[in-house]
């Protein structure tokens, strides 16, 4: 652990949804799915998270069912879902359909992303209690079981084992989930903390009999390749972008873009 004999890809995650006509969206989407980027992300907010409080914004899951149907190759998902804000089973029947969408005559793309939320005025604005970070960790660990049974039910069932992203670093409820039902573990952690808290999964793994040898580990990265190159020798293979949809620098993704192909 973690799995190390797979291809480094590169994900770019559109914040905007924030400050952005769809239409500049969904531009963005076909230009990097051109450029060779290998996975998607938006995040489940309901407003932005810096600058204007009040500025435009999107629904996640609506926007990635329109990439389900935009797109031909990528990966795509969501960095990450909130769990509290939609019952377990209509998540598994949600990410189901979108999963069909994207299938087109093939297997889907659609990447399970989520953790537990974090971002106050989201629950407040939509009348979602709140609680503390423990309860809201502690209805994500009683969420994941049921998304998994529900998918096991489903007709038609999805068109592949759709995989799990858990994003978050917390040592005592979120890596030992990870540990249980995560194919990716997604984390903003420098290459040195990688190191001891993949020691947690697996201490995790151990104490309740799961197999963490096959966990593909996904970090976001900024300007630095420096980093992202010790990050890479620490088993990272899928790396993030976070970049606003009305002010993408192309050019800096190709570097980014080329940067992976080296590695590869």
């Amino acid at each position: 652990m973690p799995r190390t004999d797979i291809p480094a890809r590169l994900g770019v995650q559109l914040q905007p949804q924030q400050w952005a006509s769809y239409s500049l969206v969904r531009d963005a989407v076909l230009k990097l799915e051109e450029l060779g980027v290998d996975v998607l992300f938006n995040w489940d907010h309901f407003y932005p998270l810096h600058g204007e409080p009040d500025g435009e914004h999107f629904e996640s899951w609506t926007e990635l069912a329109a990439w389900a149907e935009q797109t031909e190759r990528v990966e795509f998902g969501a960095l990450v879902n909130c769990n509290a804000y939609r019952n377990p089973d209509l998540q598994a029947d949600m990410a189901r359909t979108i999963d069909h969408i994207s299938a087109k005559g093939g297997e889907g793309r659609f990447i399970f992303g989520t953790g537990s939320g974090w971002f106050e005025r989201d629950f407040d604005e939509y009348g979602y209690e709140f609680g503390t970070v423990g309860s809201r960790l502690d209805a994500l660990g009683e969420a994941l079981p049921r998304i998994e049974a529900r998918w096991a039910k489903l007709n038609p069932a999805p068109t592949r084992r759709i995989p799990v992203l858990i994003g978050g670093a917390g040592e005592k409820k979120t890596l030992r989930y990870v540990a249980r039902h995560a194919d990716y573990w997604h984390s903003f952690v420098s290459p040195e903390e990688l190191v001891r808290k993949l020691d947690v999964i697996k201490k995790w793994g151990d104490v309740d009999g799961h197999d963490v040898s096959d966990l593909i580990l996904s970090t976001d990265v900024k300007g630095d390749t420096e980093t992202a190159d010790a990050l890479f020798d620490a088993g990272t293979r899928l790396f993030t972008l976070g970049v606003d949809a009305n002010s993408i620098d192309y050019d800096v993704i190709q570097g980014w873009l080329d940067w992976r192909d080296s590695k590869n």
